[in-house]
């Protein structure tokens, strides 16, 4: 009775706004077309619950729904490794390792592996799975979308009650943390782009300071210089590293390399000279 007199009287605006919002997150995040991978059950949950909104709720989720959009970064749909999301889902439920065929772009050709998976979780792109393995005797990142085959047996383990994501990870830009390799870096960013990305946090430990001429400079610390020396060439002569000189130094001989290609020039092959996750 309490919670039909709720509905009846209607939430105030601010409570109508909270849960259209929400609904309509759900809906989105499980889209067929544009959401994330493998959260479609979000979607039905919304759709239920809306369906079980008294009609002025309904009407009025309606027309907040038709004027929002939840646009994620574009990613791998994953259209053939559900089952494999799944089998690592039941795995973890129940602590069981799974051997999985995986396509690995660091060893450059299939590897096959007993899995004890510690985490799944979605990073921008795709859905991952961490956990150790027995080929490298170490705990590892996986794209789930990589996965050629899954077997899980009957053999259990147990998650480290100290791991996290966070600690694993460590200072990493974004998930390949390099040990050994802590940095402060220091780039200096021009005007033109310089308001976008102090608006953003991109790093846990980013600090940043504006300069009279408009500049803006960017510091983190970070484990490792190979995924942000990507994101700072992607902002192209917008951009400026200060610090460290290792940093300043590769990102020159890219650009050298980029100005090789573009004048018709054969590139030289890179070969791997750090350690970077599978």
């Amino acid at each position: 009775m309490a919670r039909r007199a709720f509905w009846s009287q209607g939430a105030d605006r601010r409570g109508q706004r909270i849960i259209s919002t929400r609904l309509q997150l759900c809906h989105e995040l499980g889209g067929q077309t544009g959401g994330v991978p493998f959260q479609h059950p979000a979607r039905s949950a919304a759709l239920k619950l809306l369906s079980n909104l008294p009609r002025h709720l309904r009407d009025y989720v309606g027309e907040v729904t038709t004027s929002m959009a939840v646009g994620p970064n574009p990613h791998n749909p994953l259209d053939e490794a559900k089952p494999f999301y799944q089998q690592l889902l039941n795995a973890l439920a129940e602590g069981r390792q799974i051997r999985i065929g995986y396509d690995s772009l660091f060893e450059q050709k299939e590897i096959s592996t007993l899995l004890s998976p510690y985490r799944i979780f979605f990073h921008r792109r795709s859905w991952y799975v961490v956990g150790r393995s027995s080929l490298h005797r170490a705990v590892r990142t996986f794209n789930v979308g990589r996965i050629l085959k899954a077997e899980t047996l009957n053999s259990t383990y147990e998650t480290p009650p100290r791991f996290s994501l966070d600690r694993h990870f460590g200072n990493a830009w974004s998930m390949i943390r390099e040990p050994g390799e802590r940095h402060d870096v220091v780039v200096r960013f021009q005007p033109l782009v310089a308001r976008n990305v102090a608006e953003i946090n991109w790093h846990k430990t980013q600090k940043t300071a504006w300069n009279d001429d408009g500049t803006l400079d960017f510091q983190v610390t970070v484990d490792g210089l190979g995924e942000i020396m990507w994101w700072i060439l992607g902002y192209g002569k917008q951009a400026e590293v200060l610090h460290p000189a290792d940093l300043r130094e590769r990102i020159q001989e890219q650009i050298t390399a980029m100005q090789d290609t573009y004048a018709g020039k054969t590139p030289k092959a890179e070969t791997k000279t750090r350690k970077r996750k599978s």
